[in-house]
């Protein structure tokens, strides 16, 4: 999940805590076509006015769509005005603290072995490879938010706000900047070898992406970070504390 994105996906959850909320989500979840108020007021058993505020309330949290139909059978003049009707958006949310992408590991992951298996490439470079290209789209968001100076700093900057969004938690640290969060913990634990490679892979596709060409990646391990840390070039200004 995009740093922009993490506001949406705790409004939605948090839109959820209601349990009358919760019901009206659930049936209209369950249900093939969309779901006008009246049915689902009935279905959990409320008022219709009250399952008119909490419909309302969850379409403007982003989990649910609305369209306007008039019932089967009715048209023309003296119809009446469309029936409101609610079905589930297609968007999922999630949410995790400290952040973890393990989305984004799944893709990289998938793509190498769909890549080894159509062309018998080693495991390792495919994982490189996935990882790299992964790292190219990062790199690339990055590069479109720069300010538009084209210097070194200004492309540095912006790798290092994408990084955070990806949920690296980049700080400074004596030469250049710390990872404080591995977004793909609980896969480090079990297999650091696959997921430092691929941490490594992806984040120095990222910063050359990025046009950061006064950084790069370096495998450094240590416990309570990401196993990757970023180094300015020699008699480059650090990171600003």
């Amino acid at each position: 999940m995009s740093g922009a994105g993490f506001p949406a996906a705790v409004t939605a959850i948090a839109a959820l805590g209601d349990p009358t909320r919760r019901a009206l989500y659930r049936y209209i979840a369950s249900q093939a076509a969309p779901v006008g108020r009246e049915d689902a007021a009935a279905a959990v058993g409320v008022p219709h006015h009250v399952a008119r505020f909490h419909l309302d309330r969850l379409h403007e949290a982003g989990l649910l769509e609305v369209e306007y139909k008039r019932p089967a059978g009715r048209g023309g003049p003296g119809a009446g005005r469309p029936a409101k009707l609610y079905r589930p958006r297609p968007a999922e949310f999630s949410v995790s603290i400290p952040e973890r992408r393990y989305d984004l590991a799944g893709l990289v992951l998938t793509q190498a072995v769909a890549t080894a298996m159509a062309s018998d490439t080693p495991a390792a470079e495919a994982l490189e490879e996935a990882a790299g290209e992964a790292g190219r789209a990062i790199g690339e968001a990055a590069r479109a938010r720069a300010d538009g100076t084209g210097d070194g700093a200004g492309s540095l900057a912006a790798a290092v706000e994408t990084l955070d969004a990806y949920g690296f938690s980049p700080r400074a640290e004596g030469d250049g900047y710390a990872l404080g969060n591995c977004p793909f913990h609980a896969l480090s634990v079990q297999f650091p070898e696959v997921v430092c490679r691929m941490n490594l892979a992806l984040i120095t596709s990222a910063l050359d992406a990025a046009g950061a060409c006064t950084a790069s990646a370096r495998l450094d391990p240590a416990e309570g970070r990401c196993c990757v840390t970023v180094r300015l070039a020699l008699g480059e200004p650090g990171p600003p504390a």
